[in-house]
């Protein structure tokens, strides 16, 4: 029998938000240091990205799942940081993910009913807990940064969308404005449903593939790593559904954080949608956020609210005597 201590234990909760799940790794992890969490993140980028893989992605894990590493924060009035990561490396930051790390450290009894500060990549949020399961936090600022870009997708044709920044990179298109999109997708509709998922993934991948070839990015050539395909709302009672194409294949199925956020500054450009003015936020599964806005010295601070559930705790075991110890991955596997 091989020596149990030559294992590595990684002790994880999972939950979902809306239906995306989200994995925090408790205890475990790699020792980052102690400066920035945006340099940790890079440093966890640079130097870990096998645990990362061992984390989330197959046999362990899938496509879907979002990591959210716990780390020491830099503020001491912060209750955490994180370093939030998926399939294809870290995130800047994750919504749906700050939901599901927040209702973990209620149910780990870090945390009690009441406003909290977390420290992440990309600044500290604030969130409010209600001691169950519905989490409102503050977004970093958001802003919509280049409106009406117009390029030619193959197989789909002209597609016209906006990017902004939410939290991460995101190309949102209008479905309802573009009249010939839906007709060159067959089988989709508005509003759009699971089972089209397949068609909308497929576009949404190759939309993001002709941002990258014609050099369209975010600020300071940040990559639009996530597409948003916005339409009518199934339910009367809210403004909009969403499709979310997040870094690699996998959709969000969450009304998507930063997704959101991300929209909602497009709103408040268009002035279309007024602080304080309520967002009900659908997802292709029918969960939603509501998001709100404020000015911030000027800044739009988007405010998201969802709930999450706790759906695991369980201790991952990293065998070096397994083959995929770091799980499954097109560079890992020969054959």
């Amino acid at each position: 029998m091989r020596d149990l201590f030559k294992k590595h234990i990684v002790h994880v909760i999972d939950s979902h938000t809306g239906g995306e799940p989200t994995r925090v790794v408790i205890a475990g992890g790699p020792d980052l240091g102690s400066d920035s969490l945006a340099e940790r993140r890079n440093r966890f980028r640079d130097h870990f990205d096998d645990f990362r893989s061992a984390v989330i992605n197959e046999p362990r894990g899938s496509d879907v799942l979002v990591g959210a590493l716990l780390c020491e924060p830099v503020d001491p009035l912060a209750v955490a940081g994180v370093i939030y990561f998926n399939n294809v490396g870290p995130l800047w930051m994750c919504g749906h993910a700050t939901i599901g790390l927040a209702v973990t450290l209620g149910h780990l009894g870090r945390i009690q009913a009441g406003t909290h500060r977390l420290e992440t990549p990309v600044g500290t949020v604030l969130f409010e807990y209600d001691g169950a399961n519905r989490v409102v936090f503050d977004n970093v600022p958001s802003y919509r940064f280049t409106q009406g870009i117009t390029i030619d997708v193959e197989e789909v044709g002209p597609v016209t969308g906006d990017v902004a920044w939410g939290g991460n990179w995101f190309f949102l298109v209008d479905f309802a404005s573009l009249p010939g999109l839906t007709s060159q997708l067959p089988g989709v509709s508005v509003p759009f449903r699971l089972p089209e998922v397949d068609v909308l993934t497929q576009s949404a991948q190759r939309i993001r593939r002709a941002l990258r070839e014609n050099g369209i990015t975010g600020a300071e050539g940040g990559e639009i790593d996530h597409i948003e395909f916005i339409g009518p709302p199934v339910d009367p009672q809210n403004h909009g559904r969403n499709f979310v194409l997040c870094p690699g294949a996998a959709y969000d199925r969450s009304p998507c954080g930063t997704g959101t956020s991300a929209k909602l500054a497009c709103l408040a450009a268009d002035r279309k949608l007024m602080p304080g003015e309520v967002w009900r936020q659908e997802s292709i599964l029918g969960s939603v956020f509501e998001g709100t806005f404020r000015y911030e010295n000027g800044r739009i601070i988007p405010r998201i609210a969802g709930t999450a559930y706790i759906t695991a705790e369980a201790n991952l075991i990293l065998d070096p005597a397994d083959p995929f110890q770091m799980g499954i991955t097109p560079e890992r596997c020969s054959s």
